[in-house]
This record gives structure tokens, sequence and C-alpha cells, in this order.
């Protein structure tokens, strides 16, 4: 960023005829107030866009699941018992068609992202995998918060 303290921009030659000379410089300080502005309003917003249903995820010491799958289903169960397939709820049934419909043919292949809230019980958990492995989804994985 440049500033100039001549504040005359008028030209004294001959040569010029007492024209008024363009300004040079380009005033910058605007367009960065404005990029600060989006940068805020992206910080902000970004965490809100991972999950939209609330779940308090259990704590381990598990390895991160590595991101060459661009494509996973991720279902969440929250501790009232409530099925979410990304942020539409569905019983467990239809969940299960609703599952079957997504992957079509592809079902040995996708990836199942289970978030299960911490204050359910084991066997709801379960009962999620087996009816998920049931349709014959083999990559089937639990999501939880690291220590």
């Amino acid at each position: 960023m440049g500033a100039t303290l001549a504040t005359k921009t008028k030209s004294r030659g001959r040569r010029t005829g007492g024209t008024y000379r363009p300004m040079a410089e380009i005033n910058v300080t605007p367009m960065v107030d404005v990029m600060l502005v989006l940068l805020i309003v992206f910080m902000v917003a970004a965490p809100l866009l991972t999950a939209g249903v609330p779940v308090d995820l259990p704590k381990s010491d598990a390895q991160a699941i590595s991101d060459d799958d661009n494509q996973p289903i991720e279902i969440s169960l929250t501790k009232e018992g409530k099925l979410y397939i990304g942020e539409e709820e569905f019983e467990q049934k239809t969940l299960l068609l609703k599952l079957q419909a997504i992957a079509g043919n592809d079902m040995q292949e996708r990836r199942i992202y289970i978030r299960a809230d911490a204050g359910i019980s084991y066997g709801q958990v379960m009962q999620l995998i087996g009816g998920v492995n049931g349709l014959g989804f083999t990559k089937v994985a639990l999501i939880s918060e690291q220590q």
C-alpha cells in the first residue's frame, strides 16, 4: 500500500495546459476491509456446516478415518433414539430402505459412518449396526471424538 503526501493534482507546466492529472495509485483499503469481513463470516460459518444433528459423541483413542472415500453415508443416533441420515429423520425400517435406495448396487464399496450419542445403550447401537450389515454394507465405522 502506498500513500501520497502531495494534495495538489493540478499540473503547473506549460505543456499540460493546467489540466488535472489522474491519480495513479489504487486505494486498496476498502478492498481489504471487505476481505476481512468475508474472512470473519466464513470462519464463523464453517463450524456450523459440519453436522446438522447435535450428538454427544463418546471419547476414544482411535485413529482418524482416512478420507479416501469421498461419499460416505452418515447416520446419526440421538439420545432420544431418533435416527437421521444427514439431517433427515427416519424410523429404523424406513432408514434401512433409504440406505438401500441410496447405495443401489454399490453396497460393498459405500462407507457408512455412524454417529451415536454417548448416553444411549450399547444394544441400540448394535441393533443399528446389525441392520446396516444385514443389508450388505461391509464398511461401517463408528465416529467418536479425540480424547
